[in-house]
């Protein structure tokens, strides 16, 4: 088997996103087996995580992308530990260390543990040279460097088992949205994705949203109103449900149009089926919080002139290669292993 390049990466990249854009021809068996397993990998919500890789992967980003990427010729041994919480979400950090030539143990979530095999199984027959760059592993050892993702109390064992090595340790982040009374009826259904897509289950979804002084939160309902379906999932409806009624016997003010419940609070991590709220009377408030919380805020949805780094509405769930989880440069990073 020859060698593998950079210029193999970059090829065998390419023919990968063209593949993943017809996911049940290729990924069939692995789409219906993780539903079964895992109740939130419904057929839907995996085809549209494939096909957003199959969306990054194409060939004029891909040259982009690898003008900052180094291949190592003498390969380190990376340990990556994967989140589960939304389909295939750990692919991004496999890519990352093959594409500079390193090579990946993969420490696998129970909850995801079949897609990204199969999705990887398919990169491997393009370009056999992957197999050795390529390991599923229980436990990390012998490793050389670490990324490891998870929650804040997790984070804490990370640090403690992994800080003598060069390590990424991504804690829990979340994503809010922005409003300024000037959104078109389109802009609130995109928005509706970033809330939705994945049940709301990953970082890049929207879980706060901060809305101006005396916004009409009808405005917003009626935007989103298209997501309806989503209450007919029945662990999302149990979680619906359940916070409903928590704050029907505390009392506490909130909306509800019947699948989504608004409340206002200042934190930004809220529960499963909720959006936390707050009002603002100008946007320099509103980016002086963003700011002061960067540290936990992954993606922020807006329109609005902020003077931070923002996506647009529906687009929190579309990655580009570059778009590093925690705004800390993957590729950067690998590249200085060598």
């Amino acid at each position: 088997m020859s060698a593998l390049t950079q210029e193999k990466v970059i090829t065998a990249f390419n023919k990968l996103g063209t593949l993943l854009t017809n996911p049940t021809d290729i990924l069939g068996n692995a789409i219906y087996s993780a539903e079964n397993a895992n109740a939130w990998f419904t057929t839907e919500n995996v085809k549209k995580s494939v096909l957003s890789f199959a969306e990054m992967l194409n060939e004029a980003d891909l040259t982009v992308w690898f003008k900052s990427i180094g291949f190592n010729q003498s390969p380190k041994k990376v340990g990556l530990i994967l989140a589960g919480n939304i389909p295939m979400v750990g692919l991004h950090d496999v890519l990352c260390v093959v594409a500079t030539g390193n090579i990946a143990l993969i420490k696998l979530s129970s909850a995801d543990d079949k897609l990204i095999k199969a999705v990887l199984a398919e990169l491997i027959k393009i370009e056999p040279a992957f197999e050795a760059k390529i390991e599923y592993v229980e436990r990390l050892k012998d490793f050389d460097a670490v990324i490891a993702t998870g929650s804040n109390n997790s984070s804490r064992y990370f640090d403690y088992y992994f800080g003598k090595v060069p390590n990424i340790i991504r804690k829990n982040r979340n994503s809010i949205a922005v409003l300024d009374g000037s959104e078109s009826f389109e802009d609130i259904q995109n928005l509706g994705n970033d809330i939705f897509d994945y049940f709301g289950l990953g970082c890049r979804n929207v879980s706060k949203i901060y809305f101006p002084k005396g916004y009409d939160i009808a405005n917003f309902y009626e935007g989103i109103e298209s997501f309806q379906p989503i209450i007919n999932h029945f662990k999302y409806n149990n979680n619906y449900d359940y916070n409903k009624s928590i704050y029907l016997v505390n009392a506490a003010k909130h909306y509800d149009n019947g699948f989504l419940l608004l409340k206002e609070d200042e934190n930004l991590t809220s529960p499963l089926a909720v959006l936390f709220y707050e009002e603002y009377n100008s946007l320099k408030e509103v980016e002086d919080q963003l700011k002061a919380k960067s540290e936990n805020i992954q993606c922020i949805i807006t329109k609005s002139p902020l003077n931070v780094n923002t996506f647009g509405f529906g687009q929190s769930q579309h990655p580009k290669l570059w778009d590093y989880a925690d705004n800390v440069n993957t590729i950067e990073f690998l590249n200085g292993l060598s």
